[in-house]
């Protein structure tokens, strides 16, 4: 499974998703859940975004790494000859031979502390004389704990980085989810923006349609001598003039379809590029109750940027927490204990007499015998001890200090600004939802008015009490009438989807889940 397929799934209420498939050669018709489907699969930007919580989660990985034991071992061989230098050891050139190995776990304690426990042990064989044990063999099994009593002690100061951590994977998340409700509001205005052009586009077919139609009668009534040639020229220039509003009109769809496009990430390869995009949605109108403070108390609860603000300030809290404690002295508890042991071959002299020089036997021993001697714990020897640090200076502990102190109240204040913005943004909307309820109502009346003024009009040029110049003024009142209507539909719709972003609930909306996150 890739990085996106992991992290995002699209779950809509029926079972199959209309296929981006146009019913012409070269059109191709989408709805636009069927756009949102592609923006999450091929948009650059969700492309790009996808990637920080997996680069946040390993880097909290990292982090807790600091609490994982580390083993050390330790082999060496050391050889020394050196010449004899007195008598006593009984060789013109002496030769010490040392093998020692070791073995130790660390592991790092929540409360700031290490503890240890090694084992170390050695083989050491001489040729001097007078020796009683040789080869001789130690190993000492030691347990050390050393805890910071001042100073870096405490549950956040030793876990700061893993608390951190954490807190930029959730505001890695949020960032992600901030991400997809952008491109989400961004396809939705393209979208609807692209079918407002064909809407349009139509509407002005309609009326150039209109205006052909009239100077087709025109010319015929000129034939007849029923009106004056002047009539058709004014009939020719508004169809001109209409013609030109249609060559800008798909201009406009271009561009729309152009715009949509690149939030897609439609590429030739997909043999989508050169073709034609046709929505197959219509902007849907239907007077719905909003609440503000019902939308308020949503976008409180689920806006990316108030989560990612407040994450911060943990961020900040924690560091002001830490630049604190490292302003107290060092105090640090050491405990020690560790039990040795020894044993070899023990060399037995005439009369247990070194000094005869005479052996007269060995007892044998081995490296067993002196491990199992120091886990037997026959010698006990421990220590305890304070040590306190006073440093002379603490400069740049008192500048972190002031550092982290401002930078918490700095991120204090950008989460109430960032209150404010929601705020700002959720009144914004739910005015312009009401607004453009309102705006749809008044020009659907408009244009119905339009079009009975437009009938009455051309009922009285048949009978002749009107002229042309009349007709082809109701006709254009009628095309701004529907231009104007399908432009507050399309922002109605709109208005509703700046709701949803400015409430942070444009997932939930288009049934889009977050996997490990939500």
């Amino acid at each position: 499974m890739n990085t996106k397929a992991k992290w995002i799934f699209i779950i809509f209420s029926i079972v199959t998703v209309s296929p981006i498939l146009g019913q012409e050669e070269g059109v191709v018709s989408l709805t636009l859940e069927d756009c949102i489907i592609k923006a999450m699969q091929n948009n650059l930007k969700v492309a790009v975004e996808v990637y920080n919580p997996d680069i946040a989660e390993a880097s909290l990985t990292q982090a807790k790494e600091l609490f994982l034991p580390y083993f050390d071992l330790t082999l060496g061989l050391r050889r020394n000859e050196n010449p004899s230098y007195w008598f006593l050891q009984g060789e013109g050139t002496v030769v010490n031979n040392f093998r020692n190995y070791s073995f130790s776990v660390n592991q790092k304690v929540p409360t700031g502390g290490t503890v240890s426990a090694s084992l170390n042990s050695y083989k050491s064989k001489t040729n001097e004389a007078f020796q009683l044990i040789n080869p001789r063999y130690g190993s000492t099994l030691q347990f050390n704990f050393s805890q910071p009593l001042l100073k870096d002690f405490g549950l956040k100061v030793t876990r700061k980085e893993i608390l951190i951590a954490q807190n930029n994977l959730d505001i890695s998340h949020h960032q992600f989810r901030a991400v997809i409700m952008d491109t989400i509001y961004l396809i939705q205005e393209a979208y609807w923006n692209l079918v407002y052009a064909i809407d349009d586009y139509q509407v002005k077919q309609q009326s150039l349609q209109l205006a052909r139609d009239l100077l087709a009668k025109n010319r015929k009534e000129v034939e007849v001598g029923k009106i004056a040639p002047i009539e058709v020229l004014n009939a020719e220039a508004t169809v001109a003039s209409r013609e030109a509003d249609i060559l800008q009109a798909e201009i406009l769809i271009r561009k729309r379809e152009d715009w949509l496009r690149n939030l897609l990430n439609l590429t030739t390869g997909e043999g989508i590029n050169q073709q034609k995009l046709v929505p197959a949605d219509t902007p849907a109108f239907e007077i719905k109750a909003i609440s503000f403070e019902e939308a308020l108390q949503k976008a409180t609860q689920n806006r990316p940027d108030l989560k990612i603000s407040s994450a911060n300030i943990e961020n900040r809290e924690l560091n002001l927490t830490v630049a604190k404690n490292q302003m107290l002295p060092g105090l640090n508890l050491n405990l020690s204990y560790w039990s040795p042991g020894v044993s070899g071959d023990r060399i037995l002299y005439l009369d247990d007499n070194p000094f005869t020089g005479v052996v007269v036997g060995r007892e044998a021993g081995s490296a067993g015998d002196s491990l199992k001697d120091s886990f037997k714990q026959l010698y006990n020897n421990w220590e305890v001890g304070l040590t306190l640090t006073l440093p002379l200076s603490s400069v740049t502990s008192r500048a972190n200090l002031v550092k982290a102190r401002m930078e918490l109240e700095k991120s204090l204040l950008e989460l109430e600004d960032n209150k404010k913005q929601a705020l700002l943004e959720v009144r914004d909307a739910v005015r312009d939802i009401e607004a453009h309820a309102k705006r749809v109502e008044a020009y659907r009346a408009s244009r119905a008015l339009a079009e009975e003024r437009l009938q009455a009009e051309v009922k009285k040029l048949e009978v002749g009490l009107t002229t042309n110049y009349f007709v082809l003024q109701f006709q254009e009142e009628l095309a701004n009438a529907r231009s104007l209507e399908i432009r507050s539909l399309i922002d109605y719709n709109l208005a509703w989807a700046k709701l949803d972003k400015a409430m942070g609930t444009s997932l939930a909306k288009h049934n889009i889940k977050i996997s490990d996150f939500e």
